[in-house]
């Protein structure tokens, strides 16, 4: 499968626009080739073996991956989801919301 070509990163705001978590906002925790972990979304329940962490072991919810076709970046000016584009300020590349012109990345 080949990686999709993506503008977003660790750290932004996205909302979920498709799938069981529909509308969750939430960050982005890590990106992993096509899928990205977003926080409090796509919940999972997993079973943990006794370590030293969890003695006893268990039952743990944690976030489960997402395609990242299924997430787009949250603009809060809107509060809805917006797209991304690319621009050059003082030589620098810089990421912007396409339907506010608002910059995303600091110059």
């Amino acid at each position: 499968m080949d990686k999709v070509k993506t503008r977003l990163k660790k750290g932004d705001t996205v909302v979920v626009i498709t799938g069981r978590s529909k509308g969750v906002v939430g960050e982005i925790l890590e990106i992993n080739g096509n899928r990205v972990y977003v926080k409090g979304a796509n919940l999972i329940k997993k079973t943990v073996r006794p370590n030293q962490n969890m003695p006893k072991g268990g039952i743990i919810t944690t976030e489960g991956s997402i395609h990242i076709s299924n997430v787009m970046i949250y603009n809060k000016k809107i509060n809805k989801g917006d797209r991304i584009g690319v621009k050059f300020v003082n030589g620098k590349k810089v990421r912007y919301f396409k339907k506010t012109g608002d910059l995303i990345d600091k110059v």
